[in-house]
């Protein structure tokens, strides 16, 4: 049975850490864990999923909830050379508040959202692990494990790093989220593509089915699924690298991807210095496997997939012309005349000359230095990296440097920082959430208003974003290697990934905020305030124009995004300012200047000042926000709306609350919730979710907006129908049913946050509580 560990290090030799482990959260395989009862639940999730995957695709966590459910005390013994270590494990969360039901023709009481509030407050206090965090998956990116699966099949290390039971759970993850037309979608809630319906199918081959293989004809559906639009050759940019370095495609089939670019003179325009930090932080290793054209050993497996994968035989394929080809459904960033003409440049006169004599030797120079990036951003990282997909790369880079290296034996140490396990497989993360979670639970149960019944959940919660607080800077020249300051700064995950987080830092700030005014005996100690000046100090780096961008200062020419390489995501190519980071921010430096108001006091007046004309600005005439990461219209109205609050914008003083009240109650569906498809992500337009359908995640961010507008002192009537609907859908355990995906990553890719349904239904209506009248 599978079993979450917390804060564990376990005893590789290649692993270390700047705080002990906090918020390392790794999913490990014990045989012997769990009593008959337990196994047979796990089997009866899994088929449940299996049954009911295509009305809910995303899982509920039920694996890791398996592990609260009954009181009972288990010890294990581990057995660690010669140490015996005794682990004491305890589950003891058992709802014992009686659930609540409002009828139709009810009002909504004091006492009954009271219970609805206790009840869902336990449960989610119950979530919290021994350190502090709340573990949730952050996952639902289809294009994530199958890269990982490849380079450890090129390098040898796949048998060693997923043994029996780990292949076991990633082929039912792929079947559980295999469309009904045979394909696989760029994310478990999309509409198939060639990219991850060929990295999927590959993947499945990998791991040991034939090509009539897996469960109910998974790998026969999808190989159908490939070839009737034309075959591999139609995958996009990232697919034809990928099977490049497997030996399936031949790198004379892929736009170049020049390592020179890291040495030109830094004030030229397309210096990576200048691109988005993850798009700098994939393109760099890449470069690294395009200068090398590194090609991994072709095996019969290989062999066959040449074979399965091309409409053609593969020796007369015309590399040059299908270099450009892309499946229409891929082709969500538009392509430019400008963009075929730099690539046509580099690929027919620059590379052929930087790979001969004696350019070559500009190149040997580009793929040191690009390895020296990597080895550095690597050790800043403690080997995490800044998210999964750059993980893989700079992992295969270092082992095509050095198969034997250290360096490569430290990348596979932190694979299970990405591994989720779930009823419905095991699935690779796009980037721990655990700060991030963890901020924005602990707000949830601030605003319960029970600290004397779950205070424990506080003292615990504080002291993880204490030692979850990045507390250095990175190491030496850190500005020649294009990285900023970070020192008192939060991370989207935990302290190890040392990547500062614009809105983590302002939500990790708020908290602790909030727990400096509260009773020492119950949250613990305060944070000291030169932690929470330099966290401000983070907060000033990300803004230039009033807006706020995510991990660094945006600033680098617009037109530079004309030349995105990748046909998959949009605005890829350098960092942008978003409303939902403005918004956290401004909420964080009015918190601050209250508490401490003789601080930067002129700086932080003028940053919410011109934060506040930015959220205004960038309004939409229908009254809502863009939502950069998550869905989509409704979560960036309530994040603008919360930010506008803050700053003492009300519906009587400010045109844009009355603009985003007005689009929120039209868009307010029968039953009282709101429900907004991903699909308005992609398109830039509010799309209700199909059947008029309510999400209870989206219903909690409307309400939340609703009530900081000050809707409940103008008519409080659509607050009551949206507060029965959350009270009426909490389930017997106090938690929230899961239902459609609601976060989303550079507009094309939806992440699954499995913490947002017990947080955000809860937060809402603990906030209705605290705000509108009840009898």
């Amino acid at each position: 049975m599978w079993r979450l560990n917390i804060a564990d290090g376990g005893n590789d030799p290649y692993i270390f850490s700047t705080n002990n482990f906090v918020g390392r959260q790794t999913w490990e395989f014990d045989p012997d864990y769990g009593t008959p009862e337990e196994r047979a639940k796990v089997e009866a999730d899994r088929e449940n999923f299996r049954k009911n995957r295509f009305k809910v695709k995303a899982s509920s966590d039920l694996l890791w909830q398996i592990q609260l459910e009954e009181k009972k005390k288990r010890k294990r013994i581990v057995k660690e050379g010669k140490k015996i270590v005794k682990a004491l494990k305890e589950k003891n969360f058992k709802q014992t508040i009686p659930q609540v039901k409002v009828g139709d023709d009810e009002e909504i009481t004091l006492e009954a959202t009271t219970r609805a509030v206790r009840r869902g407050a336990h449960f989610l206090s119950a979530l919290h692990a021994s350190d502090g965090h709340w573990p949730a998956e952050n996952a639902g990116v289809l294009f994530l494990f199958p890269p990982m699966v490849i380079s450890l099949y090129v390098t040898g290390h796949l048998n060693a790093v997923f043994p029996a039971e780990h292949r076991k759970e990633i082929l039912r993850y792929l079947y559980n989220h295999q469309n009904e037309d045979g394909g696989w979608g760029l994310h478990i809630e999309g509409n198939s593509t060639m990219f991850c319906t060929t990295l999927s199918y590959i993947c499945m081959r990998i791991l040991g089915e034939g090509p009539d293989g897996g469960e109910d004809n998974a790998c026969t559906k999808g190989h159908k699924w490939i070839l009737d639009r034309g075959g591999v050759t139609f995958i996009p940019s990232w697919g034809k690298t990928w099977l490049s370095i497997l030996g399936v495609f031949d790198w004379a089939g892929v736009n170049p991807m020049p390592p020179e670019l890291w040495i030109i003179p830094s004030f030229l325009p397309i210096h990576p210095e200048n691109f988005f930090c993850h798009s700098r932080m994939v393109y760099l290793p890449l470069s690294y496997l395009y200068g090398k054209r590194f090609v991994g050993p072709i095996t019969p497996l290989t062999l066959q997939l040449r074979e399965e994968l091309h409409t053609q035989p593969y020796h007369e394929i015309n590399w040059k012309k299908v270099r450009l080809l892309c499946a229409s459904e891929d082709l969500y960033n538009p392509r430019y005349l400008i963009q075929d003409l730099f690539w046509d440049s580099l690929y027919i006169f620059a590379e052929p000359l930087l790979t001969r004599w004696p350019f070559s030797k500009l190149r040997e120079k580009a793929l040191q230095t690009i390895m020296k990036h990597i080895h550095y951003e690597d050790e800043n990282s403690r080997y995490i990296t800044i998210g999964n997909m750059e993980k893989v790369m700079c992992m295969l880079a270092c082992w095509v440097e050095d198969p034997e290296g250290d360096y490569f034996r430290k990348h596979l140490a932190r694979i299970p920082d990405y591994i989720w396990v779930g009823e419905d497989g095991m699935k690779m993360q796009g980037f721990g959430s655990q700060t991030w979670d963890t901020s924005f639970s602990l707000q949830a149960l601030l605003a319960c208003d029970i600290t004397d019944e779950i205070g424990p959940t506080f003292t615990k919660g504080h002291d993880f974003l204490k030692k979850s607080q990045v507390r250095d800077n990175p190491s030496g020249d850190f500005r020649s290697m294009f990285r900023h300051i970070c020192k008192e700064a939060w991370t989207f995950s935990d302290r190890d990934n040392g990547w500062q987080s614009s809105d983590c830092t302002a939500e990790g700030l708020k908290c602790c905020l909030l727990f400096s005014m509260m009773p020492p005996e119950i949250v613990g100690v305060k944070m000291e305030a030169d932690r929470l000046y330099d966290a401000v100090n983070i907060i000033f780096l990300f803004s230039k124009n009033g807006g706020l961008s995510a991990w660094e200062l945006a600033g680098a020419p617009q037109w530079l995004e004309l030349l995105n390489p990748n046909e998959l995501f949009a605005d890829l190519v350098i960092e942008h300012e978003y409303v939902e980071c403005t918004a956290s921010i401004v909420q964080a430096l009015v918190l601050f200047k209250k508490l401490y108001p003789n601080h930067r006091k002129q700086g932080i007046e003028d940053a919410i000042t011109n934060a506040v004309q930015y959220i205004e600005d960038t309004q939409i005439p229908d009254g809502s926000w863009y939502g950069n990461w998550g869905v989509c219209f409704i979560y960036g109205t309530y994040f603008a709306l919360e930010g506008l609050a803050a700053a003492g914008r009300t519906y009587d003083n400010c045109l844009a609350v009355r603009k985003a009240v007005v689009f929120l109650l039209e868009s307010q569906q029968d039953d009282g919730g709101w429900g907004e498809s991903h699909l308005s992500c992609l398109n830039k337009k509010y799309i209700p979710l199909e059947g008029n359908r309510s999400n209870l995640v989206q219903t909690g961010w409307a309400l939340l907006g609703l009530i900081c507008s000050g809707q409940a002192g103008k008519d409080p009537t659509p607050l009551h129908r949206a507060a029965k609907l959350l009270i009426n859908s909490q389930m017997e355990d106090g938690g929230f049913p899961q239902q459609e995906i609601t976060g989303v990553y550079v507009k094309n890719a939806m992440l699954h946050y499995g913490a947002y349904r017990n947080v955000f239904p809860l937060w809402a209506i603990a906030e209705y509580r605290r705000q509108v009248p009840l009898p």
